[in-house]
């Protein structure tokens, strides 16, 4: 039995400020600059979900691509497209909405679903010179 990581992408376009409720204010601006900005900026984030796991001999797939399409589609997508991370979701309430805890949200999420016994990695693209790649927990 061979295993195989299939990968699939969504894109999200969202806001978020970057503040930490653990820093004074000044520690926030020095910590995220910019980012800072009480009144949020933007971003058209890739995220690239990894699924591992055993080539189906009948099929020839790990898993239905259309499939987990649909699911990112719902989970990834319906929960952060077009919306303030920190005042649309509650995602970000007690944790600053960086890509590092993004990508490990998405992880949470994703791990709800069918998909979860084949996750193996998200990798969160901010901008063409910013991502991260999340393993697991």
């Amino acid at each position: 039995m061979h295993e195989v990581i299939i990968k699939r992408k969504v894109w999200i376009s969202a806001s978020h400020w970057l503040h930490s409720t653990f820093l004074s204010d000044e520690e926030n601006t020095a910590t995220y600059g910019k980012c800072n900005n009480p009144n949020g900026h933007g971003h058209n984030y890739c995220v690239t979900v990894g699924l591992k796991g055993p080539v189906d001999e009948k099929t020839g797939m790990v898993l239905n691509l259309t499939y987990v399409a649909k699911i990112l589609d719902e989970k990834i997508a319906g929960n952060f497209d077009h919306k303030h991370l920190d005042l649309d979701t509650s995602y970000f309430e007690e944790r600053p909405s960086t890509s590092e805890n993004i990508a490990i949200v998405i992880w949470q999420i994703l791990k709800r679903t069918p998909l979860a016994n084949f996750l193996y990695s998200i990798e969160l693209e901010e901008t063409p010179n910013n991502s991260v790649l999340y393993l697991g927990d």
